[in-house]
């Protein structure tokens, strides 16, 4: 009586047994794979910067630990109207993604303002002037016209109602204002520009390269801060604009807006 061969099991195949155990191997690896990818993905996910703007150092610390990042201050300025120590820029910029722990630079606003030196103004035209100003940090104040043969040149610098010396330091963004020479028999006369649709500094700028005054800033209930009022856009200016000549050192009234509804289209 003849023995029978047991039969092969399927996995005895060693062709089979192979494909078998190459198939466990792919899926364990594409299952890592996927957990792998979920882990990394999570840990290195994009987050939202918050906008630090006008925080002091500690709040903005706190807010950016809430968030996943930290804050580290790297540079300082000095603005007279913002307050001090109060976070006036950043970088990234807010809303912009980043990953978790990202450090987050910023400037604030120095606790003391930065000195700058005076200028002798005395001599240059007004144009000259005030480009020496804007170079030094400082601000025009007031257009001061007087009877004299030097049109158009200064004559002196005050602030405060008093004579300010040349080489003395003062804070930046100090206001200087210029007694300015006007023949009486020479032209004495300019016109009011258009500066509706221009923004607040570019706008002072024009009014007072055309020998005139700005009278009034205002600034409509959009403006909020200071980096806002930088921003802001004249929607309208007293008087219009005209080419019908006006008197040298008069006055020019902007109001301005950051609501894009009220800027005129042009």
């Amino acid at each position: 009586m003849s023995e029978k061969t047991p039969k092969k099991g399927i996995l005895s195949n060693w062709i089979v047994r192979n494909i078998f155990w190459a198939l466990v191997i792919v899926v364990v690896l594409v299952a890592g794979s996927m957990i792998f990818l979920n882990v990394a993905t999570q840990h290195n996910r994009e987050l939202v910067v918050p906008d630090f703007t006008n925080m002091t150092v500690e709040e903005a610390e706190l807010a950016a630990s809430q968030a996943g990042m930290r804050v580290e201050v790297t540079d300082s300025v000095f603005v007279k109207r913002m307050r001090k120590g109060a976070v006036r820029d950043q970088n990234p910029a807010p809303g912009a993604y980043v990953k978790e722990g990202r450090r987050i630079t910023l400037t604030i606003n120095a606790l003391n303002a930065k000195k700058v030196t005076v200028p002798n103004l005395v001599g240059l035209s007004t144009r000259q002037a005030i480009a020496e100003l804007q170079s030094r940090g400082l601000v025009l104040g007031k257009l001061i016209y007087v009877r004299d043969m030097a049109t158009n040149n200064v004559l002196r610098q005050l602030h405060g109602n008093r004579e300010i010396a040349p080489g003395k330091s003062v804070d930046a963004d100090t206001v200087i204002d210029l007694v300015v020479g006007l023949n009486p028999n020479g032209e004495s006369a300019t016109y009011v520009p258009d500066v509706v649709g221009k923004r607040y500094l570019a706008a002072v700028d024009v009014v007072h390269k055309q020998s005139l005054n700005v009278k009034t800033l205002r600034f409509d209930d959009s403006v909020k801060t200071y980096e806002d009022s930088l921003d802001a856009v004249v929607y309208r200016q007293s008087p219009e604009a005209s080419k019908i000549p006006v008197n040298v050192g008069n006055d020019v009234s902007l109001y301005l807006t950051v609501n894009p509804e009220r800027i005129p289209s042009r």
